[in-house]
């Protein structure tokens, strides 16, 4: 029986570069969009300067696109909100940059301080409502890009279990 594995066989394999994955020039799986949300939140020069505030609607600003994905940066003065909606046939990862917001769905109501994440599924239905006394900021990712919004009524909002929480801070 030969008792000798790929790691005794090869070495280190940090030091045999064509065992190694090429690196993703775009993401491809949630972890990455994840990934690629929380690089950009940590990156403030990417997208502090482009915030802007409006009080009559909520203010949005298309940041990135790459292959089949789109990344929004949004603001929310305080009492502003998304309406109940879900995001077609788009997956999504919502951060949270600044201040806090508030999810609500069938399943319940949570906080969303700076640094939280929320991922889901095409279909999740929620409300995403800026409660708080301070204006707030937030990041989107959509894959596939954002393409409809479907609005619901409570009545009509059928529940979902598609979503998971990534980081509450």
């Amino acid at each position: 029986m030969n008792s000798d594995n790929d790691l005794q066989i090869a070495g280190d394999l940090l030091e045999v570069p064509h065992l190694l994955q090429a690196p993703r020039e775009h993401p491809a799986t949630v972890a990455d969009f994840v990934g690629l949300a929380r690089s950009i939140a940590a990156d403030r020069s990417q997208w502090a300067h482009l915030v802007q505030y409006d009080a009559t609607s909520r203010w949005y600003h298309r940041l990135r696109t790459g292959p089949g994905y789109e990344v929004w940066l949004l603001s929310w003065v305080p009492g502003q909100g998304s309406g109940l909606h879900d995001h077609g046939r788009s997956s999504g990862v919502l951060t949270v940059l600044e201040g806090t917001l508030t999810e609500r769905t069938e399943r319940g109501t949570r906080a969303l301080g700076a640094g939280a994440q929320r991922v889901f599924a095409p279909g999740y239905v929620h409300e995403v409502v800026n409660d708080a006394l301070e204006p707030a900021v937030s990041l989107h990712v959509y894959y596939p890009g954002l393409t409809e919004m479907p609005m619901h009524t409570a009545c009509t909002a059928r529940e979902t279990h598609d979503e998971v929480d990534v980081v509450t801070a």
